[in-house]
């Protein structure tokens, strides 16, 4: 089928063939990266980023986030995948997908910057006929009112009429090898009937679980950011029996394992709440449901509490190391793990910062081990040393296990401490006999 005939089709209100489709992913991160080589099984795909050490990084072979394998991308590579900076590599494309971070800024309001500029780069190349679909975790209307307005005034084409739009929320969790992006089941929208379809079957291509059809684009940007803000707020939950029976002198997670017996209780477990979403996209909701004068005041608490724990967990080890005789001043400390996350390199938004902010007050001498992370990004986002391998013939005062890397399991951590010393379970990951005590 020609070009041609699409253009044609679109305008009887039929739907082109999904085989006539050459697709461009713009955000070549822990999103668009697997999505992009996810679609080159099926399309012409060419996957574009602004970050040229990035690019020449996949296209030699290796992806630092190991979302997608050495022997994937290679392959994919092998059979005409394509990474680029220039732009001109992705002007005869026709569906264009966006997958850039949505972060927010100091005062936890959206930063939609990388939003605008990728809808500014797509509506550099951009022609009659094309789609364009936006991945990117936003409040309802994002879109519509902020990112589609940008590619018309770029391109000087007009939205609905010359150029169509869609929305399909990515759903991929970073160091999961379970739910993969193929297994994820996706919701699609689209900015017409016509081509609501037309971007399901494009999914449905490549999708083993299938698709949810929304029913328009604000519908599918509402819930993803719903996803997000439940688990926030049910884990924020559990974050507060958990302050309520430490004080109480209780364990929280036996406490949760009893109720967990009920059939229709939910079971989750405290913990620290980071990363790109769950921590970030409930901000997004409250800002937007303010404009509409609705405060959504059990979300906001939730963020307030889920925030606090770096700071609740630091302040109970510095309370269990006082009850041992230890002395905080100055003492040793060894933090296992800074990813946001087990078993992933991903530091983005991290909450382990937080705990060693806190005890920064007290000592500098604050080790932090994570065979996991690039210890050169950790320093450039966060200003800390980190350390892939654990310094021989040294002791400490307090080991606080903030991510539960599966390296972390089979070592005796109280070879290592001081006799005083306290060990401290953010996750519930240590044998419970060599604890002193855990969120």
């Amino acid at each position: 089928m020609s070009y041609k005939l699409f253009q044609i089709r679109l305008k009887k209100n039929r739907v082109m063939k999904v085989e006539n489709i050459k697709i461009a992913v713009i955000g070549l991160g822990y999103v668009g990266l697997p999505l992009a080589r996810l679609f080159s099984t099926k399309f012409k795909t060419v996957g574009f980023d602004m970050n040229q050490g990035r690019v020449d990084a996949l296209m030699a072979g290796h992806d630092a986030t190991l979302e997608v394998s050495d022997e994937l991308l290679q392959s994919a590579i092998k059979n005409g995948f394509l990474c680029t900076t220039n732009l001109e590599d992705i002007r005869d494309c026709n569906f264009y997908v966006v997958a850039v971070p949505t972060p927010v800024d100091v005062n936890n309001r959206p930063d939609l910057k990388p939003l605008w500029g990728a809808s500014e780069t797509v509506g550099k190349v951009i022609s009659k006929g094309d789609i364009v679909v936006y991945e990117s975790t936003v409040y309802p209307g994002v879109t519509e009112e902020e990112c589609l307005p940008v590619v018309e005034k770029v391109s000087g084409l007009t939205f609905n009429k010359d150029f169509f739009a869609g929305y399909s929320p990515e759903r991929i969790n970073p160091g999961d090898k379970e739910h993969t992006v193929e297994k994820i089941k996706k919701v699609t929208s689209g900015s017409t009937p016509e081509i609501a379809d037309l971007v399901d079957n494009v999914y449905n291509a490549v999708l083993i679980n299938g698709t949810h059809k929304a029913p328009s684009i604000k519908v599918a940007e509402a819930s993803k950011i719903i996803e997000n803000s439940q688990r926030d707020v049910n884990i924020a939950f559990m974050n507060e029996l958990a302050k309520i029976f430490n004080a109480m002198g209780i364990d929280t997670r036996d406490v949760i394992d009893a109720a967990a017996s009920k059939w229709n209780f939910i079971k989750l477990n405290p913990g620290l709440v980071g990363g790109h979403c769950i921590s970030v996209d409930p901000y997004y909701l409250i800002q937007k449901a303010q404009v509409y004068g609705v405060l959504p005041r059990i979300m906001s608490a939730a963020r307030r509490l889920n925030d606090g724990m770096g700071d609740y967990v630091a302040n109970q080890t510095i309370k269990m190391m006082n009850k041992k005789g230890a002395l905080v001043k100055d003492s040793n400390i060894l933090i296992l793990g800074i990813t946001f996350k087990e078993n992933c390199p991903d530091v983005r938004n991290t909450k382990v910062v937080d705990i060693y902010s806190t005890l920064s007050e007290y000592t500098s001498n604050i080790t932090v081990l994570d065979p996991w992370a690039n210890v050169e990004r950790v320093k450039k986002e966060y200003g800390i040393d980190a350390v892939a391998s654990l310094p021989k013939d040294k002791k400490y005062d307090a080991i606080i296990l903030a991510v539960s890397h599966k390296q972390f399991a089979d070592t005796d951590w109280r070879e290592i401490l001081n006799e005083n010393g306290v060990i401290y379970d953010v996750k519930g990951f240590l044998n419970r006999d060599i604890v002193d005590g855990r969120l």
